[in-house]
């Protein structure tokens, strides 16, 4: 309410109204495992636990040495940090994107969100942004935030996303801004058809955007990229490739991530997010550099998030829960046995003093699902035995 002319109460505008964050909505939960003996061990949300490689701590302790914290970083990333980004893409997804192919983000989430505002910006005749019926939260956000359409797209019953003739309607695909696609999928660890999204969205004209933030943790073969698969020179045409250091090298908190693909498209959002300030500080872009070129510390957290993966999916079972492991990922994705999945979070929680994500928070089709983190040591997930009988 407001003051409007004379004094006379006025209603405020009706704009956008953000929706609940939905793992505020586990709050009153947390307090309840919090209240058990040992403490609450909270897999809701896959931020890493680990510590980082020590090559990242060496960079971030010696950054100024070469002034990197003292002036404004380059928006698209230092020549050093894009070189190490594509180095790791040509070795690990045998790729050949060149330091001047791609760019920094702060993160992905970021990018994630901004995406479809800024494509609009380049494309106005097109509003509709295309994401699987079952996915990060955030790429329907993004075009809720951009003023635009968001429109689901089905997934299988393997929660693959089905691009099949009656899944996206003609008059949905002519006004496809974006698709978005995610392999290894969160939630449910699918591995997509990313050749076939790819030829789909470059019959339509609408740009795919590739989430590949779990590349590194693939379990059913070699990480792959939907860059490379036909059209054009090197296969980059229409389509777009994110990636991020989170989950592969423990550094969510250095925000540190990228972007590669059609070279046009990468070169306005380059520009465009120049004009507006966006810049991975110059300390994290040294650390970033520094974790791509170290293997073997990945590969090292590879095994132990399989290994967790595994005992995570014992005690599921022992709690009378089926949590198969996934094709990828660092999440069991499970039913809850009579579907109702928020009983069952409320259930872990009281007993084993566990929280875990209702499947609702990832779209209408993981209403009878829970997700569960592999983001806790194994102690304490032995601590959640102990409390289920696992």
């Amino acid at each position: 309410m407001s003051l409007g002319p004379g004094g006379v109460t006025a209603e405020a505008p009706a704009g956008f109204r953000p929706p609940p964050y939905p793992y505020e909505r586990l709050n009153p939960l947390r307090a309840a495992a919090a209240a058990l003996e040992g403490g609450m061990v909270d897999l809701s949300v896959g931020s890493p636990c680990d510590p980082p490689s020590p090559a990242v701590l060496t960079a971030l302790a010696s950054a100024d040495e070469g002034g990197a914290t003292r002036g404004y970083p380059s928006s698209a990333g230092s020549s050093v940090a894009r070189t190490a980004a594509a180095d790791w893409m040509q070795r690990r997804l045998g790729v050949g994107v060149g330091p001047g192919g791609l760019a920094l983000c702060i993160g992905t989430k970021e990018l994630v969100a901004g995406l479809p505002a800024w494509l609009h910006l380049r494309d106005p005749s097109r509003d509709t942004v295309l994401y699987p019926a079952l996915s990060y939260p955030t790429y329907e956000m993004g075009a809720l935030l951009g003023g635009l359409r968001a429109v689901p797209v089905p997934v299988d019953e393997h929660f693959r996303l089905r691009l099949t003739p009656d899944a996206v309607s003609d008059a949905d695909a002519e006004r496809a801004l974006v698709l978005w696609v995610n392999s290894p999928g969160n939630p449910a660890g699918a591995l997509d058809d990313l050749a076939g999204a790819a030829a789909w969205g470059r019959e339509r004209g609408a740009l795919v955007a590739s989430d590949e933030c779990y590349a590194e943790l693939t379990w059913h073969g070699p990480p792959r990229t939907i860059l490379g698969h036909g059209g054009g020179a090197d296969g980059l045409d229409g389509v777009l490739a994110v990636h991020s250091l989170s989950k592969r090298s423990n550094l969510a908190g250095l925000r540190f991530g990228w972007y590669a693909g059609d070279p046009s498209v990468v070169r306005f959002l380059r520009e465009v997010r120049q004009h507006a300030g966006f810049m991975v500080p110059g300390a994290a872009q040294r650390a970033g550099a520094a974790a791509l070129a170290d293997q073997a510390h990945a590969d090292a957290q590879r095994e132990t998030y399989r290994g967790r993966l595994a005992r995570l999916s014992q005690i599921m079972a022992a709690a009378g829960v089926d949590a198969p492991l996934p094709e990828g990922g660092i999440y069991l994705w499970a039913p809850a046995p009579d579907g109702d999945a928020w009983a069952l979070t409320a259930r872990l929680a009281q007993q084993g003093g566990v929280i875990v994500s209702p499947g609702e928070f990832y779209g209408a089709a993981g209403a009878r699902y829970v997700r569960v983190a592999a983001v806790a040591p194994m102690e304490r997930l032995e601590l959640v035995a102990r409390r289920l009988g696992a």
